[in-house]
């Protein structure tokens, strides 16, 4: 494919290549930003290593990263492929540094060295979590600032996101983030892995008010999440029935379904007048990441919120909620825009906050 005729608004200004291998998808994609801020993705491959982690019942960290090393060549092979565009037509390397298991990072974020030293192409080390809050500016073209609700099976929180580099934790989970909850909850109830899928489908066949389970910290006015005493409220339900009928694992799964769904959307509810009372020049804007964003009943009642508050909700597509290169790609577009780069000694990082100085844009490279 040739540049000019990437269906973007101008001129393609940069066509950058991204790699993700912080957990168990690998995953590469080209995608395009033009000058006026607009971009297309030209590629995006995704391999999910459910197969190989599906008898352990969740995601082995040393299988992951064995895994990245025999097919990330080939992901970034297939990808180019599909773009039509060769490597040394990409104008810089963006990968994963960070956060996520550290054997895959390494394996994502040394590969990009390498192609980036034998190129002389800039490097971008990319934040996941800013991968992922920078999807819907691809995806919808929202405009800074808006709040962030990132869901998946590692992170729970609400950011605010006021520029490329410039976020505000306004709160986390204490403890299991959501998406563990949903998994750990459907390994319980013998549904399979990965769990959230698993466990939605079962709760559509059960009774969502057949069991109370708590709603922790919800009287509280701050924006954290507490996920640990509900998962234990399940497992001493579910003990207390054993052995579990078909029904009782429809029922569970429903009531610890709608039991989420309501403190989200309790907590959303908080946040959006949060961000109505702090910027009340702006009208507020609601943009869910993360694979547990795919969830229908957590989505209605953050609709319903968004509704009831005079917010917007932007749920970019599924494919690109769950980890996926394009966010990657798109993420390091947005830093290179700004005149950001990174040195090949960039280490990678097991843990690495949005809110890190490091994500900071310094005003020269801008």
């Amino acid at each position: 494919m040739e540049l000019d005729q990437i269906a973007v608004s101008g001129q393609a200004q940069a066509v950058i290549l991204g790699i993700e291998t912080s957990c168990d998808e690998t995953a590469a994609a080209l995608v395009a930003r033009d000058a006026s801020g607009n971009g297309k993705i030209l590629s995006n491959v995704v391999r999910s290593q459910l197969d190989e982690h599906a008898a352990f019942g969740g995601v082995v960290p040393e299988l992951a990263a064995r895994a990245h090393v025999a097919f990330l060549d080939h992901i970034i092979e297939a990808a180019c492929r599909q773009a039509g565009i060769g490597l040394a037509e990409v104008d810089a390397i963006a990968a994963t540094a960070g956060p996520g298991l550290i054997g895959g990072v390494l394996v994502g974020l040394t590969t990009a060295k390498a192609i980036a030293a034998a190129l002389g192409k800039p490097l971008i080390a990319v934040n996941h979590l800013e991968a992922h809050a920078l999807t819907a500016r691809l995806t919808d073209g929202v405009a800074f600032p808006y709040l962030m609700l990132l869901v998946s099976g590692g992170h729970s929180q609400f950011v605010l996101v006021r520029g490329v580099g410039d976020y505000a934790r306004w709160g986390t989970t204490i403890d299991d983030a959501l998406g563990e909850a949903f998994d750990k909850t459907a390994k319980l109830l013998s549904l399979g892995h990965p769990g959230g899928p698993a466990l939605e489908a079962a709760a559509s066949q059960g009774n969502p008010r057949r069991f109370r389970f708590p709603r922790p910290l919800l009287r509280e006015e701050r924006l954290d999440f507490s996920f640990s005493g509900l998962k234990t409220a399940v497992r001493l339900e579910a003990e207390g029935l054993a052995p579990l009928t078909d029904k009782d694992v429809a029922d569970i799964a429903a009531s610890f379904q709608a039991t989420v769904a309501e403190i989200v959307a309790v907590r959303a509810r908080q946040a959006l007048e949060r961000f109505a009372r702090e910027l009340p020049g702006h009208r507020p804007l609601l943009v869910v990441a993360g694979g547990v964003a795919a969830n229908r009943t957590i989505g209605a009642g953050l609709q319903r919120i968004a509704d009831e508050t005079g917010a917007e909700l932007v749920v970019p597509p599924p494919a690109l909620c769950t980890d996926n290169g394009a966010m990657v790609a798109w993420a390091g577009a947005e830093r290179l825009a700004l005149g950001a780069a990174d040195d090949l000694s960039f280490a990678a990082r097991a843990r690495w906050p949005l809110d890190d100085p490091d994500m900071r844009i310094l005003p020269d490279a801008a």
